[in-house]
C-alpha cells in the first residue's frame, strides 16, 4: 500500500495533536484503543450519513493511533484533491462498474503485514435499506476480523467497538452486526 499521512514521521504527530485538540474543542470523545486492534482488519464505518463522517473518522483514527486506509467513491479523488485524499489513506472505488474490488483487497491483505481498511457498508450517505456486502466478503476471504467502528453524533463520540469474526453465514452475521449499531445515530 502507498505511504500515507499516518506513516509520514513528523506530520503524523502534528495531525495527532491537532485531532486531539479539535475533537476536545468540539466536545467529541474517542472510544477504544489501539491495543485491541490486530494488524489486519476491516473496519465497518457506520452509520454514514454526512460528508463530515470522513474528517471525524480521520481525527478519531489519529487520536487512537490507527493507521487506516479507507475507501471512497472515485469522484472525490479527482483534481485538485486526488493526491491529498490518497495521502490521507484514500482508495478510490468505481461504483458504477465491476472491478473485482473484493478479490483485489483480499490479495492485498495477503501481501501485507499490516492493513486496517475502513469501509462504509451503506455505500452512500443516503438512507439505504440494505448494506453492500463487500466489507464482509473482504474480511471473510482474507480471514481477518471486522472491527465495528462507529460515530454517534447525538452523544459526540466515535471510535472502535468489538471485533467480529465472520462465520460465513452472511445473513446471520449481518443481523448480529446491525444489532451493535442500533443505539448509534448519524448526523442526518
Amino acid at each position: 500500500m502507498p505511504k500515507t499521512i499516518f506513516t509520514t514521521p513528523v506530520v503524523r504527530h502534528l495531525f495527532y495533536g491537532l485531532s486531539v485538540i479539535i475533537l476536545k474543542l468540539a466536545g467529541w470523545k474517542a472510544i477504544g484503543n489501539r491495543d485491541s486492534i490486530p494488524d489486519k482488519a476491516v473496519f465497518v464505518a457506520a452509520p454514514h450519513t454526512t460528508n463530515w463522517d470522513l474528517p471525524f473518522a480521520l481525527m478519531l483514527s489519529f487520536q487512537l493511533k490507527l493507521p487506516i486506509y479507507w475507501m471512497g467513491k472515485a469522484s472525490i479523488f479527482r483534481f485538485p484533491f486526488g493526491r491529498l485524499m490518497r495521502w490521507f489513506g484514500g482508495i478510490p472505488v468505481e461504483r458504477n462498474r465491476s472491478t473485482n474490488l473484493v478479490d483485489g483487497m483480499i490479495a492485498q491483505f495477503d501481501r501485507t503485514e499490516s492493513l486496517l481498511l475502513v469501509i462504509a457498508p451503506e455505500g452512500t450517505r443516503k438512507n439505504v435499506g440494505e448494506w453492500k456486502s463487500g466489507f464482509y466478503h473482504m474480511a471473510h476471504g482474507a480471514k481477518v476480523p471486522l472491527v465495528l467502528g462507529f460515530v454517534d453524533y447525538p452523544n459526540k463520540q466515535g471510535g472502535v467497538g468489538p471485533l467480529f469474526y465472520t462465520t460465513g453465514d452472511y445473513n446471520a452475521d449481518l443481523k448480529e452486526i446491525k444489532t451493535f449499531y442500533q443505539p448509534f445515530k448519524g448526523k442526518h
